[in-house]
Order: C-alpha cells, then sequence, then structure tokens
C-alpha cells in the first residue's frame, strides 16, 4: 500500500508538473485531459486515477504555488536587509525553476479559470509577499539600513519587478547580460541610503583649501 500510494503521489506530481508547462506555454483553454494525456504520455483515462477531474488538477497546481511560495520565506530573526536579499534569491530561483507559475500567478486568464476557493488562495500568496517586503523595507527604513526618502511602497514595486525579472529570465532560460548576484547586489544598493550631500560650506572651504594650496 505504501508503494502504491508512493507511486501515486509522484504521478500527481508529474501531471502538476506537466499541466504547468501546457498553461504556461499554451494557455488554460489549451489544458485538456487529452493534451496532458499526451504530454506524460497516458490514456485520458489514467489521468483519473490520479485526480477526480480538471477541477482537482488544477486545485493541485494551485497548492503546488502556495507551497513553492511559502518556501522562499527566510527565518524572520535575520536583520531586515539579509532577510530580503535571501528572498529575492530564493523567490526568483525557485519560481524561475517552476517553469510557469510567475505566468500564472501573473494570468487574468488563468485565474478566471480556478474556483472561487482557488483564486483566493493565490490572492493570498500574493498578499503575503507584498506584506513581507513591505514589512522589510520599513524595518530597515526605521533600522537606518534603507533609504527613507522614497516612499516604501514605491520600493516594494522595484523589489517585486526585479524578483519577476530575474525568475522570467531563468524560466525561459534568457541570459541577463550579468550574474543574477550581480543583480541583487545592485537592487541592494539601489535601497541603501544615499550618500551625504556635501553643503555648500563644505564645498566653499574645501574650494578656499586648494586655493590656498
Amino acid at each position: 500500500m505504501a508503494e502504491l500510494r508512493r507511486s501515486t503521489e509522484a504521478r500527481q506530481a508529474e501531471l502538476i508538473d506537466a499541466a504547468l508547462h501546457i498553461i504556461a506555454t499554451q494557455g488554460i483553454a489549451a489544458l485538456t485531459t487529452r493534451s496532458l494525456a499526451e504530454h506524460v504520455g497516458l490514456t485520458s483515462g489514467a489521468i483519473f486515477r490520479h485526480f477526480a477531474s480538471i477541477d482537482a488538477l488544477i486545485e493541485g497546481v494551485v497548492a503546488r504555488v502556495e507551497s513553492v511560495m511559502e518556501s522562499t520565506f527566510p527565518p524572520a530573526g535575520l536583520p531586515p536587509g539579509e532577510r530580503l536579499d535571501r528572498f529575492v534569491e530564493a523567490r526568483s530561483t525557485a519560481v524561475g525553476g517552476q517553469v510557469g507559475i510567475m505566468q500564472l500567478m501573473l494570468s487574468e486568464q488563468f485565474i478566471l479559470a480556478l474556483s472561487e476557493g482557488g483564486t483566493a488562495r493565490l490572492a493570498g500568496c500574493a498578499q503575503k509577499t507584498r506584506e513581507f517586503v513591505l514589512t522589510c523595507l520599513r524595518e530597515g527604513q526605521a533600522a537606518g539600513s534603507f533609504r527613507t526618502d522614497l516612499d516604501a511602497g514605491a520600493l516594494v514595486v522595484v523589489v517585486m519587478g526585479t524578483i519577476q525579472m530575474l525568475a522570467l529570465s531563468a524560466a525561459k532560460r534568457r541570459q541577463l547580460g550579468t550574474a543574477p548576484q550581480v543583480v541583487r547586489d545592485a537592487l541592494g544598493a539601489l535601497l541603501r541610503p544615499p550618500p551625504p550631500v556635501a553643503t555648500q560650506g563644505t564645498r566653499a572651504t574645501g574650494s578656499r583649501g586648494r586655493r590656498a594650496s
């Protein structure tokens, strides 16, 4: 019985991966029992030994998205800068390695195909992500490690855009033109407080010193 259960779980995972690939590359309308069966080399009837319906399969896809998203949150006790950097790396790597997850999160077509409960679960994933990034930014601003001249809400968009770019590039195996670590370092530099601007008095003193020399 244990062997049968493991085999079923493995097949369910395979079908979910196939569904993610079909949805990402062809759209939700292309996800049928026939296209799924052809993708994994099963008969259409065999699919229903593992999922009761296509709707049940899509719910499995939602559960996979939730699991991947949840796995990317770092420990809460880390400093905000390190916590955010680890999250950007983990989320972009995990989503980029799971073909189609980013497209699914951004696709209105997919959302319309979900049940009300599935839509709420994905919306919850997106909201938790935004709240996590916002909390990191605000804590970093309060600690002086992030810039305060820009609103944390606006910086959330910059962080999320960076994650999406890194994830989509990894998923499609496109070259960024620079290493992901360099991109993350650039994001960190953008978030850090800008250097102090020299006052007019300081500039004047410097000028007199140069003339005197």
